[in-house]
């Protein structure tokens, strides 16, 4: 009689493996952080914080909690992850000197962050340099700006933390604030500015918003302080983002804006009386007349004098879809939704239809939000306010370093569009074998993984890059 075995096999298993890598795919982000020049820049801004006959650098231990939290880690132990694999990640320092070296930061949040954030602003001058014609930068101008997206989150503390406090949404946390770029339809987008707060902070906060931009605009390339970037730069916000205050310092920056845009309650009738004709089709998301869905520019019908002058607003009517609940503002079975922006009509790409599926595509913001949470920002896993400050500003480089790395080394593939979760499954979860031969050490990728050419081609393509220095 024979003995049935299962659907797998039960091969016998030990603990002796040698120079076996687990994680091998994480090649392709220390690969980026030389080629973008991250590892020499933020050594040099983070000098300061060395301590006298240090064997760690405070740059690299910041970056291996980058690396560790781009390869799906979540807490400081999980730098223990790298640590067991010196052949590719080198010599990583210790729990508590991994601690320490975050409370060291802490202790001087505003400076260290200010360090941080210049040595991040001066990679991505590199990396996008680097990527040329496909750099999110390249032929901006007014027809075709810059996208950067501000939208905030909410963040859930599990015990009593520095500046958790309760939310809208009966939860008790923080409530972060992020400023994004996006890299358009064929691509992801990285994160430029984020400002950790209290969970009960207001979601139209102009104030809060201001601080974002500003920082998020220090980011970019080229910018010089004291100048206004102009139109080329385009600011997308929900509702939260329509103040007097915000506006008028966006208008004052000579920045393009498209917010969300509460309508009055009077408008409903107003909007009865407008031919039918004068509605449009609007768009798909492939920039296809979409059926049972219309705009209406209607800022004749609304009094903006309040608002800065050339003020837009753009009003979208759809059936909404099977099953979505109907609002009290909701007119003869129809959705109604606005946005208002500064963007005037005339030239390609500002048909009324065309400014509301630019604007409608602020959604992808979400989708940065939901990968900055998978890399990192579940769980602010630390107590005091500026250590968490850290925390976040390290989430950031991970989100980058991920980025960069698809937009220099997955182009022209799928791969550029996927989220942190499916690079972690396809790419960096590949195995490899440490070999030495001839003063040599070479890493050996597992060649049953469907996606190991993959993996290959693209740390090539980034050691073909020039490196800074």
């Amino acid at each position: 009689m024979s003995k049935r075995s299962g659907f797998y096999p039960c091969p016998a298993a030990d603990a002796a493996g040698q120079q076996v890598v687990s994680q091998a795919g994480g090649l392709l982000l220390t690969e980026t952080v030389r080629v973008v020049g991250l590892d020499r820049a933020l050594s040099a801004a983070l000098g300061p914080y060395r301590p006298r006959n240090a064997v760690h650098d405070p740059a690299k231990i910041v970056l291996d909690l980058a690396v560790m939290l781009g390869l799906g880690g979540d807490c400081l132990a999980d730098v223990a992850l790298l640590r067991a694999q010196p052949g590719v990640y080198g010599l990583v320092a210790s729990d508590p000197t991994v601690s320490r070296t975050v409370d060291r930061l802490a202790e001087n949040a505003p400076q260290a962050l200010a360090a941080i954030h210049a040595a991040r602003a001066a990679a991505r001058g590199t990396a996008w340099r680097l990527a040329g014609e496909r750099a999110p930068d390249h032929g901006i101008d007014a027809g075709r700006p810059l996208v950067i997206d501000v939208d905030a989150t909410l963040v859930t503390a599990h015990s009593d933390k520095e500046g958790a406090a309760p939310t809208f949404k009966r939860g008790f946390g923080h409530h972060p604030l992020w400023a994004f770029v996006d890299h358009g339809p064929d691509g992801t987008g990285e994160p430029l500015s984020v400002l950790l707060r209290p969970g009960n902070a207001g979601s139209n906060t102009a104030a809060d918003h201001i601080t974002v931009l500003r920082e998020a605009l220090r980011q970019l390339p080229g910018h010089r302080r004291g100048t206004r970037p102009g139109r080329k730069i385009l600011v997308r916000a929900d509702a939260a983002g329509c103040t007097h205050e915000l506006l008028d310092w966006l208008v004052g920056q000579r920045l393009s804006y498209s917010v969300g845009f509460t309508l009055p309650e009077h408008i409903t009738d107003e909007l009865a009386q407008v031919p039918e004709q004068a509605w449009q089709p609007a768009y798909d998301a492939d920039g296809e007349p979409r059926p049972g869905a219309w705009v209406l520019e209607v800022t004749g019908l609304l009094d903006l004098r309040r608002w800065p002058k050339g003020m837009r607003v753009i009003v979208r009517r759809e059936r909404p879809h099977p099953g979505a609940q109907l609002r009290i503002t909701d007119a003869d079975g129809n959705r109604l939704t606005a946005f208002a922006t500064n963007t005037p009509p005339g030239g390609p790409g500002r048909q009324l239809a065309d400014l509301e599926l630019r604007h409608r595509r602020r959604a992808r913001a979400e989708d940065r939000i939901r990968a900055a949470k998978d890399t990192g920002l579940t769980n602010l896993p630390l107590h005091d306010l500026a250590q968490n400050k850290i925390w976040c500003a390290i989430v950031a480089l991970a989100a980058e370093l991920t980025a960069w790395a698809q937009l220099l080394a997955l182009t022209e593939h799928p791969a550029r569009r996927w989220e942190p979760k499916r690079l972690r499954l396809r790419l960096f979860s590949v195995a490899g074998r440490l070999a030495r031969s001839a003063r040599r050490t070479v890493l050996h990728l597992s060649a049953h993984p469907p996606w190991a050419d993959l993996l290959l081609r693209a740390i090539t393509a980034l050691r073909a890059l020039p490196a800074p220095g």
